[in-house]
């Protein structure tokens, strides 16, 4: 068997349909296997995922094991020359994975690939490509110099922002989101360390991918990363859990740094989760999260306003969704397909002012087109939302609508 796809999932049916879908139509010319470990998630998610892939290998957890421990109880079952670790806010254009397939099958010192990561408004996610947390890239992100100085080869380091993003490149860190890694390689390095509970193992594993004699690539190809809709960035939990997974990763690999850096660098961890942590308390204390829902508000992300693409069944299904949904926003509808829209929500007889969002029918375009034209008109600041006809969802970045 030519891959094994590799999805931990929590709490997010909606967005993990999603990104099956997208991943059948990527392996439709491959040999290729798909295990889904559900982290004990509360939403319906394992009858709701069989029902409609009953092919997938898909693993209950009853406790939220991690990720990653739940990752290894998969890579432990594949089959796979490859890995993939993927997850599941992600959606894959259809030539994705055959091109980075080829890529590790003509370059057999590859021990592990990531890709460029689009936001859900088309801009490019920094994470795609890391250099190793050196004593000064690590201070640059601490600090913030790093985006004071986003060329400096030192404070900017860490997102190695000196390295075109539309071009392959040798890089010494990947993001876990999308991980292909060549089986042989893990077989040398080792799993995933389970001491890491979330974040920081993608890091890990990349330095032991390089210590067993492999090289990291980043390539150019694109994927949608909706970016942690299984996690809430703004609670105290995130705050320790991603501190705590750096604090392990500097006691893991501290010799790098000796006693001195690395006692710094533990002590910059610590003192920024303080900070992190304040500025949450005093956010509850004075309801400026309340302020910010009325501001989100004003800004029309509560009600959004969506021009949709796609056929005309389609958007009859969308007129009913929005009623029950209570969008009554003036939403704009275009008959059309990839043939008819090359330019999608660029075509020039397409006003976009007021919109919040635009909505592609999956049926009437590829997710290679979608990505391409979200990244081609990243500047319109457009958030990106995916109806599928078949399970009749409206995904969006915020929430999924039925």
């Amino acid at each position: 068997m030519k891959l094994s796809i590799v999805i931990v999932n929590y709490n997010v049916k909606h967005y993990l349909e999603q990104c099956l879908c997208s991943v059948y139509r990527a392996i439709d010319n491959l040999s290729a296997e798909v295990l889904v470990v559900d982290n004990a998630s509360a939403d319906g998610s394992e009858t709701y995922i069989t029902e409609r892939f009953p092919h997938i290998t898909y693993i209950y957890n009853k406790e939220n094991v991690g990720f990653a421990r739940a990752n290894n109880q998969a890579i432990r079952q594949a089959k796979g020359e490859y890995v993939l670790l993927l997850n599941p806010d992600t959606l894959l254009p259809e030539d994705t994975l055959e091109n980075a397939l080829l890529f590790m099958d003509t370059h057999p010192r590859a021990g592990a690939a990531g890709v460029k990561m689009l936001t859900d408004d088309g801009r490019f996610l920094r994470e795609s490509k890391r250099g190793y947390p050196t004593l000064a890239a690590t201070f640059g992100k601490l600090s913030g110099l790093g985006k004071l100085f986003p060329r400096s080869k030192s404070l900017g380091g860490y997102y190695c922002n000196t390295l075109d993003m539309d071009a392959i490149h040798r890089v010494e860190v990947l993001a876990g989101a999308f991980m292909l890694l060549r089986a042989s390689a893990l077989d040398k390095s080792g799993l995933l360390d389970e001491d890491f509970f979330m974040y920081g193992e993608d890091i890990d594993l990349s330095c032991r991918i390089e210590a067993a004699g492999y090289e990291n690539y980043y390539l150019p190809y694109p994927i949608l990363h909706y970016k942690g809709e299984s996690t809430s960035k703004n609670t105290y939990r995130h705050v320790r859990v991603f501190c705590e997974a750096m604090d392990v990763f500097f006691r893991k690999h501290g010799e790098r740094y000796g006693v001195v850096g690395s006692g710094l660098v533990r002590a910059g961890i610590h003192l920024q989760m303080y900070i992190r942590l304040s500025v949450l308390c005093l956010r509850r204390t004075f309801c400026l999260q309340e302020k910010e829902a009325k501001l989100s508000l004003r800004k029309g992300q509560r009600f959004p306003r969506f021009l949709v693409l796609g056929e005309e069944a389609t958007i009859h299904s969308l007129r009913g969704l929005f009623k029950r949904n209570g969008l009554t926003g003036r939403h704009h509808f275009v008959v059309s397909n990839e043939t008819s829209a090359v330019d999608g929500h660029g075509s020039p007889f397409i006003s976009l002012k007021g919109f919040t969002h635009v909505v592609y029918d999956c049926r009437a375009f590829s997710f290679s087109t979608i990505v391409r034209l979200l990244s081609r008109h990243r500047k319109m600041g457009l958030h990106l939302g995916i109806y599928n006809p078949k399970s009749r969802v409206l995904v969006t970045p915020e929430k999924c609508y039925l």
